[in-house]
């Protein structure tokens, strides 16, 4: 049987050859499996790409191999972590500007962004890390990129509020999905971990302020039924505030404040945690055998009254206070 590879297959296969660096060549490979075909006539190529990739990864785990720090490669921090992906020149790096104390290069010619720049999101005493990204194109993804959006909790797509944007959005959708990313509009915690291509995506439609409103209906029209659009403007601030809202709804995590007993709560730092965590996840962060050595907690927020006593495993709830007893 016939290999019929896709085009996107031999574009990251020619990345491949021409890469001349260990993380050049592992993120090329990766691209290579998620673009191929999966049928018979290709099990051969699948079973060559994974012994590639594994040989790889042994040979960068031994002693003594050079590694560089990968500057696609952005640790978390935060409430969760962010990811701006657009093409060129709609306006990403205004949003991370607009949003965060970060400076980063802005210009009317496209590709000035060349890395990842994160900027941290500070609003209601929750912190959001966003990540400005390289440009999108058909033609172009920078090696290295899929790994930065993979690694993100939430993939925002910009495109701009204009005649361009449908297609703007349609080609970087495909652009995504070749690659193995399909986004949808859903909570971390209901995407179904059976399906490690489905990302948590959001469209944003950016320079809203110069938009016609009948242009801005048309593209939201557009938009797949699983995903869904915000309109946003960086210059005027528009739709920024709903945007980070949704953003915290969609990492689906909660703030629970700290307080000593006979002392005050900490209501300037607290704690954020997936939705759902208990007493005791609360404990194990503040430390690792607080939960052994408690004996009970106190609750303010969510509890039948101030101050009640609860067990270790009663489920926070956003914006609770818990004192814990050892």
């Amino acid at each position: 049987m016939p290999a019929n590879v896709t085009p996107e297959f031999e574009k990251a296969e020619r990345r491949y050859r021409e890469a001349t660096t260990d993380a050049g060549r592992l993120d090329a490979l990766q691209d290579m499996l998620a673009t191929i075909p999966k049928h018979k006539g290709t099990e051969k190529m699948q079973a060559d790409i994974k012994h590639r990739l594994s040989q790889l990864r042994r040979e960068q785990q031994k002693p003594g191999h050079a590694k560089g720090p990968d500057p696609f490669h952005l640790p978390k921090s935060g409430a969760g972590q962010v990811a701006l992906a657009g093409p060129p020149n709609t306006g990403k790096s205004s949003l991370l500007a607009a949003t965060t104390s970060a400076h980063p290069h802005i210009a009317e010619y496209p590709f000035t962004t060349l890395l990842p720049q994160p900027g941290m999101w500070t609003l209601d005493d929750i912190q959001i890390e966003l990540v400005d990204t390289p440009p999108i194109a058909p033609e172009h993804f920078p090696s290295g990129l899929l790994g930065t959006l993979r690694a993100a909790d939430i993939i925002s797509v910009v495109v701009e509020a204009s005649d361009a944007g449908a297609d703007q959005l349609d080609a970087l959708l495909q652009t995504l999905e070749a690659r193995g990313l399909t986004l949808r509009s859903a909570p971390l915690n209901l995407l179904s971990p059976s399906e490690p291509g489905t990302r948590c995506g959001l469209i944003l439609f950016n320079k809203v302020d110069a938009a016609d409103p009948v242009t801005l209906e048309l593209l939201r029209e557009i938009v797949p039924r699983q995903l869904e659009s915000l309109p946003v403007s960086a210059r005027t601030g528009e739709g920024l505030d709903v945007w980070f809202r949704r953003l915290w709804t969609l990492l689906a995590r909660v703030r629970v404040y700290s307080k000593q007993p006979g002392k005050p709560p900490d209501l300037h730092r607290p704690f954020t945690l997936p939705a759902g965590a208990t007493v005791a996840d609360l404990a194990r962060l503040i430390h690792r055998d607080l939960p052994e050595t408690m004996k009970f907690a106190r609750l303010w927020g969510h509890g039948r009254f101030d101050g009640q006593q609860v067990h270790r495993t009663e489920p926070l709830q956003d914006r609770d206070t818990v004192e814990i007893h050892e």
